[in-house]
């Protein structure tokens, strides 16, 4: 029991303290050899800068509907933000292949990140070095921030006002596609429902010949006249009135018929003017997706590294994990 007491080291504060002064020449080494390592290490890294665009989300409503059309009650509005759903919209639209891809070619990435275009898995390391240097996030204001890091400050914040700039390209080009192609029937829908007015209003035009022009007003008024020729014993009169209400009643059906058909496909076309005139805006229509807040700028101060953190995190470390070796080669040799 005395022989393990004897042995036995006490890791009170005290001991600790005075085992480190005992050991203080061998840390002063680490220390200095660390301190030098670190910033030697420190000016060798190729310092980067950081370039941030600030932006919300535009909200989803069509400029058509918003400006031309009376029935339009949504609460959103062109000058308005967009919300939750239409922020992470965008935050797709920015992660998405399209940008990245068009980035890496506008800048030549590959070069710019040294990558060898001989590699076997060239496109991974871009991919890599690409998602490691361009970063989005959404705050809790609903606002994206892209953020760029490059060695050149230049280009960083060019990268970051090219990316800004491309969501409106990307998403509009997603949304004329789909716009063109509702553009396109409401077109067709238009030139058929015309060209059947036009066989109505020449059928109305024949019958119009044939003496049917407006076959209440018509009836009412022959019927009447009929009736007084009969009264003042006019014959020939009544003949001629008989005449024209047989012509009435062999076609007049058909001109009512023809006639409602057409004033049914005339509100027809108001109505689909209307949609016409909302399709070929949408389908036309290049609006940004988005408000940018803040564009970027080279920036004048490296972001990254910082010496001073490197230095002091380095000769930290290296000096706590020099007492613990320490620490543990006199516990051991204690124990012996």
């Amino acid at each position: 029991m005395d022989q393990e007491k004897k042995f036995s080291f006490n890791l009170s504060s005290l001991d600790l303290i005075i085992f480190a002064w005992g050991k203080k020449i061998p840390l002063i080494i680490v220390f200095i050899i660390a301190a030098i390592g670190s910033i030697i290490i420190s000016y060798q890294i190729t310092p980067l800068y950081k370039s941030e665009v600030v932006m919300f989300a535009e909200p989803e409503a069509f400029v058509s509907k918003y400006l031309f059309s009376y029935t339009y009650t949504g609460r959103k509005g062109m000058l308005s933000f967009g919300e939750e759903e239409e922020t992470e919209q965008l935050l797709q639209v920015l992660n998405s292949n399209q940008i990245r891809n068009r980035i890496i070619e506008k800048y030549d990435l590959m070069t710019h990140y040294d990558i060898d275009p001989n590699h076997k898995y060239k496109r991974t390391l871009l991919y890599k070095a690409y998602d490691g240097n361009v970063s989005f996030r959404r705050t809790k204001y609903l606002s994206v921030v892209i953020s760029v890091l490059d060695k050149d400050p230049n280009i960083a914040a060019n990268i970051a006002n090219d990316i800004a700039n491309l969501v409106d390209t990307i998403m509009n080009n997603i949304i004329l596609e789909r716009a063109l192609i509702g553009f396109r029937l409401v077109d067709e829908q238009l030139k058929d429902l015309h060209k059947q007015i036009r066989v109505y209003e020449d059928s109305l035009t024949i019958l119009n010949k044939l003496g049917i022009n407006h076959y209440e007003a018509q009836s009412e008024r022959l019927v009447e006249a009929y009736a007084y020729a009969l009264k003042d014993g006019n014959m020939d009169g009544a003949k001629r009135l008989e005449k024209q209400l047989a012509n009435l009643s062999k076609y007049g059906s058909a001109y009512v018929s023809i006639r409602d058909q057409l004033i049914h496909y005339k509100q027809q076309l108001y109505l689909l003017n209307s949609k016409y005139i909302e399709a070929k805006v949408e389908a036309e229509q290049i609006l940004p997706h988005k408000f940018v807040v803040d564009y970027a700028f080279p920036a004048d101060k490296k972001t990254y590294p910082k010496k001073s953190i490197i230095v002091l995190t380095s000769t930290i470390t290296s000096v706590i994990l020099a007492f613990i070796i320490l620490l543990i080669i006199d516990t051991i040799r204690k124990n012996k």
